[in-house]
């Protein structure tokens, strides 16, 4: 269990850091008050986790291993070039690309903040590469775990994207983080392979 919570956790961390929903937390919070920022976005990673462990533990019980392990190894694979290729064109540009446009929230009621925090992170990483990493891991290790590990991964990025807010984000080496979480995806689909020929 320990060891699904652990990558799980470590997976989703790296590629959260500097994707869409961090720049949402970020951007949200820089208007809105930053703990029901935190709290309707730690609403929407819990329930988009759950159902991605949901959907991966059914996919589990009804397909053969062998294609769920040929499934999770390619999408990690993809996943992996995919920030490795971004990472690339980062470094050649010799900076960090732009900020993601995460559209103009002013508008929003502090009412209703935690709601509209939860909406934009649920449609933003609706079938995202953290959601299908989160139902692959549930294919191959037990799905409380996966879901616990993700879901703090999250919770932990989007909190770091509050404290952080939109002005730090300019300083950031996102090419670096993209390079790691690329590295990472491409040996989790390096060992799901093995096992796949073991």
């Amino acid at each position: 269990m320990f060891e699904a919570f652990s990558i799980s956790f470590l997976i989703v961390t790296l590629a959260e850091m500097g994707d869409k929903s961090q720049l949402v937390c970020m951007a949200l919070a820089a208007r809105l008050p930053p703990r029901q920022v935190l709290i309707g976005a730690i609403l929407a990673f819990a329930g988009l986790n759950a159902l991605a462990v949901a959907v991966g533990g059914t996919l589990a019980s009804w397909l053969p291993t062998i294609w769920v392990l040929t499934a999770a190894a390619v999408l990690f694979a993809i996943f992996g070039l995919q920030a490795l290729w971004q990472g690339w064109q980062e470094w050649q540009q010799g900076q960090d690309q732009p900020a993601e446009d995460t559209s103009d929230v002013s508008h929003v009621s502090r009412k209703r903040v935690i709601g509209s925090t939860f909406s934009l992170i649920a449609v933003a990483e609706l079938g995202d590469k953290t959601q299908l990493s989160v139902a692959a891991l549930s294919t191959k290790f037990d799905i409380l775990s996966v879901w616990l590990g993700a879901t703090l991964g999250l919770a932990m990025t989007s909190a770091l994207g509050v404290l952080i807010g939109c002005a730090l984000l300019r300083r950031l080496q996102l090419r670096w983080l993209h390079l790691a979480s690329g590295v990472l995806f491409l040996v989790m689909a390096l060992a799901m392979a093995i096992q796949l020929i073991a």
